[in-house]
């Protein structure tokens, strides 16, 4: 009677070492032990370069080397078809570069959100709007500053915190914020065209 082995593995992993074993890039359970401990120990790949690399590999190169260490494994694969994995040299920790570069990122955002509120405002004439809607309700023209700006500012910025659920530590709720979502699209986006890309290098119908 076979062994089962339920594999499921990840569209992605990053490693740091040159040899990859299977508990690196998977998640593994059998009922039985010994071919548990034996299937995480199995090396599926070395790496050979000293640079930073991404590697595609398929789930049926997987199979074949688990059924290579022992063909009484039944296996079962409940992830991807294929997978990357990501290899990074090991690199010391750089805190004031990362600081750095942490800030350069915050004054761009600020920078351009900043931009892209004024361009709007500039383009609905919202100035307009409530110089017009000040004299609608108390009759008469408003100052340079009034109350609707000072709330239109206040009500924009707690607005936006609101919208991405996300501020330092705090968060309105458990759900993930609009930030969030959108990275791990564009990750799934970068994944699925790295596996694409590599398929069609090896059949040849490459369009670079």
């Amino acid at each position: 009677m076979g062994k089962s082995l339920y594999l499921k593995l990840n569209q992605i992993s990053e490693v740091h070492e040159k040899d990859v074993y299977l508990k690196d890039i998977a998640t593994l359970y059998s009922d039985d032990s010994a071919v548990l401990n034996k299937c995480l120990a199995l090396r599926v790949k070395k790496i050979s370069s000293d640079r930073d690399h991404r590697y595609v590999g398929s789930v049926l190169d997987v199979i074949r080397l688990i059924s290579e260490t022992d063909p009484s494994i039944q296996v079962e694969n409940l992830g991807e078809q294929d997978f990357i994995i990501d290899y990074q040299k090991p690199k010391s920790p750089k805190l004031v570069w990362e600081w750095i570069k942490t800030g350069f990122v915050c004054i761009i955002c600020f920078c351009g959100a900043a931009f892209a509120i004024m361009t709007f405002n500039n383009d609905a004439s919202v100035t307009d709007v409530f110089r017009e809607v000040y004299r609608m309700v108390l009759g008469y023209e408003a100052g340079e500053f009034t109350v609707l700006e000072l709330s239109y500012s206040v009500g924009l910025a707690l607005g936006v915190i609101l919208f991405f659920n996300h501020f330092c530590a705090w968060k309105v709720n458990t759900d993930p914020t609009p930030l969030e979502v959108e990275m791990r699209l564009y990750e799934d986006n970068i994944s699925k065209t790295v596996i694409q890309n590599d398929g069609r290098k090896e059949s040849g119908i490459d369009v670079s």
